[in-house]
């Protein structure tokens, strides 16, 4: 192993990958849109993934007028926007966009592929399992539920680059193929096993986001708050 690739193992620098090209279908409305405390779903996953430092990238349909608002409501920066022509392909086609795409900054190690649909996730299951990636650098590194793989997933250069040329149908066939390179991180999370996908499942998110938020009112940890 080259002096050089210790000392990118050694201090990694993430790249986070937003996805928000779905078609929120089953919610009957945009769902990166809605609000979520003092912003909307997506405005506290770019502030949340802020605190982990590194480069943010939202990825999103082709000619989606709402999103394009939102992100520009966000001053979001347009250079860091990789527009997905063919959402209807699915979600691996937007990430494998994001690992063509040639703006990511050079020095990056590892990617996030972050869901648009999980902003309820807890901050100290974020940081961990960033803990757990620095401390698996060579790894695919996931939160596990009760045993089962679950996201964010954290993909190490070598094979976030791989994503882009692979004629894989789906992600989960992507790391079943790298099963041996998986590393799972159990926690005990009830996020983990929801997804905004109707207007229950945000409302039970939302709920329990708040409850979080009243809770941490007397003090916050540093990163991920």
């Amino acid at each position: 192993m080259t002096a050089r690739r210790l000392e990118r193992l050694a201090h990694p620098r993430f790249g986070v990958v937003i996805l928000a090209a779905g078609a929120s279908s089953r919610m009957g409305k945009p769902k990166l849109v809605l609000p979520w405390g003092k912003t909307s779903v997506l405005g506290h996953l770019i502030e949340q993934w802020k605190q982990a430092g590194g480069q943010i990238a939202v990825v999103h349909a082709a000619g989606d007028q709402v999103m394009d608002a939102e992100l520009n409501r966000l001053d979001f920066p347009v250079a860091n926007r990789i527009v997905n022509p063919q959402p209807e392909r699915g979600m691996l086609s937007s990430i494998q966009g994001a690992a063509a795409w040639a703006g990511w900054n050079s020095g990056l190690t590892h990617w996030i592929i972050v869901l648009g649909d999980q902003p309820h996730l807890r901050p100290e299951s974020l940081r961990e399992l960033i803990e757990f990636a620095v401390s698996h650098p060579d790894k695919i590194c996931q939160p596990s539920r009760r045993g089962r793989p679950r996201h964010p997933v954290v993909l190490p250069k070598e094979i976030f680059e791989q994503l882009k040329d692979s004629r894989v149908e789906t992600l989960k066939q992507f790391l079943q193929d790298n099963v041996s390179t998986v590393a799972l991180r159990e926690m005990d999370d009830s996020g983990l096993d929801l997804d905004l996908d109707t207007p229950a499942d945000y409302e039970r998110a939302l709920r329990r986001f708040l409850g979080s938020a009243e809770s941490a009112t007397s003090g916050k940890a540093g990163g991920l708050e």
